[in-house]
């Protein structure tokens, strides 16, 4: 059973999604309730059973239908792709329970699309071939268009339009670079596709810049990287919470496909087109960086400040991957993962306060006391003190461990200053926001005991709170792994040999 472990993240979403579409699931609602959060546990607990076995055995490479690589379609399970895929089901299933308190009645076939959800985007982290990673792309984009109009209005409805358009266009770039970079390397499998960069001349060379540069565009664009980010506030804050909860992952996956193709198609081993994107990354990533902190001291509900917070985020990361160091990956790894679920609790306690404050909803301003002050405002503290990057949380972990992979390097001087910065704006932002919200009442409504969250929505919600005490606690192990995954990234001629053999 262990050679086909590696395709389980991807199979058992599929499997969930196709048993809640048939009769009895398809018509009764609460049997697919329980199906999906069965599901979401049992794929949470194949992707964890996943990285342990890679951590011990190795990275492992899964031929679909015995083809092997460069020919055939691969699966590449490695330490970081593990990761990714065990944070991608453990939030899922948290979203899948989240929902159960009567969001995925809003909407037909919430679950099912949410675990398709989860296929698309478990299979865009394990994909060892360019164009397999367009069509889980595409899995997890049209799987999310459908999420995105689930109890939704006008307002709703036009933000869903842009993100369409927006991604459409996307996917349109996205096969023009592929093209290009196929008619170019005669290849889309990636290692193949790095070992015949090295061999490139003339002409092909700058083609296969243009193909490689095409595919910033379309990550920039899925990942939300200034001038392309201008479709996530809106989007996420005016989706229904559960849904931009699980959002807060999809951003990583641009984020991932511009640390794979550019640490193993366009690294070091590159010759030309070595590093040819880093320059770019920067300078995008101090940028959006701004321009995020901007956007979350101008906001003026909770759930476009934690989308502002979501950019903030993007920009940091995609720093990290520009600077092309073990270490910096490293803590990339680290952030990525204590980001992902600080935001996503977020937008669940957003969405909890809202339900409680009446017509004042989620907007930043004195209003009714919400029902259950201890529980909600526990965990916004505790999730603001993350977010802030104060100790000691891991977000001040992540904090110390991104400020000193980035000293030494070469646009060091500059992202300092601007990442203490806009971390100062986000202090300020979010200081101001919970006293305002738990603390400053108008005296002209009492608590809505009505709306106390749901016992479901309770647990999701401290799940997600208490990782971060948990990424302290065994800060130790993780921060083990993460450097173990970092190194792995950087281990060209390890990944080449692994998914090619003797080629």
């Amino acid at each position: 059973m262990s050679q086909h472990l590696t395709s389980l993240p991807v199979l058992l979403p599929m499997l969930a999604a196709i048993l809640m579409l048939m009769p009895p699931c398809g018509k009764n609602l609460q049997i697919r309730r329980y199906v999906s959060v069965i599901m979401g546990l049992v794929s949470t607990v194949a992707s964890v059973s996943l990285l342990a076995y890679v951590k011990t055995h190795g990275t492992q490479v899964y031929a679909i239908g015995d083809w092997s690589a460069p020919f055939g379609i691969v699966l590449v399970a490695d330490p970081l792709s593990t990761l990714l895929v065990s944070l991608t089901s453990f939030l899922g299933f948290v979203c899948a329970l989240y929902s159960c308190a009567g969001d995925d009645e809003q909407g037909s076939f919430f679950h099912p699309l949410l675990h398709f959800l989860i296929l698309g985007v478990n299979g865009a982290f394990l994909t060892g071939d360019a164009f397999n990673l367009f069509v889980f792309f595409e899995v997890l984009l049209i799987a999310s268009y459908s999420l995105l109009m689930h109890g939704g209005d006008k307002r709703n409805t036009r933000a869903a339009l842009q993100y369409v358009i927006l991604n459409l266009v996307g996917s349109s770039v996205f096969l023009i670079a592929l093209g290009i970079l196929y008619g170019t390397l005669g290849t889309l499998n990636m290692a193949d596709m790095a070992t015949r960069v090295m061999e490139l001349q003339g002409d092909d060379v700058y083609l296969a810049k243009i193909g490689g540069l095409l595919l910033l565009v379309v990550f920039a664009l899925k990942g939300a990287l200034l001038p392309l980010h201008l479709w996530l506030p809106n989007t996420y804050s005016t989706a229904m919470p559960v849904v931009a909860a699980l959002f807060a992952i999809m951003t990583k996956v641009g984020v991932y496909s511009m640390m794979r193709v550019y640490t193993l198609i366009f690294g070091e081993q590159a010759g030309e087109l070595s590093h040819m994107a880093q320059h770019w990354l920067w300078w995008l990533a101090i940028a959006t960086i701004v321009m995020g902190a901007i956007g979350v001291l101008a906001s003026q509900d909770l759930r476009k400040m934690v989308a502002n917070l979501v950019v903030v985020s993007v920009g940091t990361l995609v720093a990290l991957v520009a600077a092309q160091t073990i270490d910096s990956s490293a803590a990339a790894i680290y952030y990525l993962v204590h980001s992902t679920l600080v935001s996503a609790a977020l937008f669940l306690i957003a969405d909890l306060v809202s339900r409680q404050r009446g017509k004042v909803a989620d907007r930043i301003t004195a209003g009714r006391p919400v029902a259950q002050p201890l529980f909600l405002g526990g965990a916004f503290i505790f999730a603001a003190v993350t977010v802030i990057g104060m100790p000691p949380l891991s977000g001040f972990v992540g904090k110390v461990w991104i400020l000193k992979s980035t000293l030494e390097s070469a646009h060091g001087h500059w992202f300092w200053p601007i990442y203490l910065i806009a971390s100062l704006a986000v202090l300020v932002s979010v200081s101001k926001a919970g006293s305002t919200v738990f603390w400053h009442h108008t005296g002209k409504g009492e608590a809505n005991t009505e709306e106390k969250a749901h016992l479901v929505q309770v647990v999701a919600v401290l799940m997600l709170v208490a990782a971060s005490p948990l990424m302290v606690i065994f800060a130790g192990p993780m921060s083990d792994y993460a450097q173990f995954a970092a190194v792995e990234l950087h281990n060209f001629y390890g990944l080449i040999q692994h998914v090619l053999g003797g080629k």
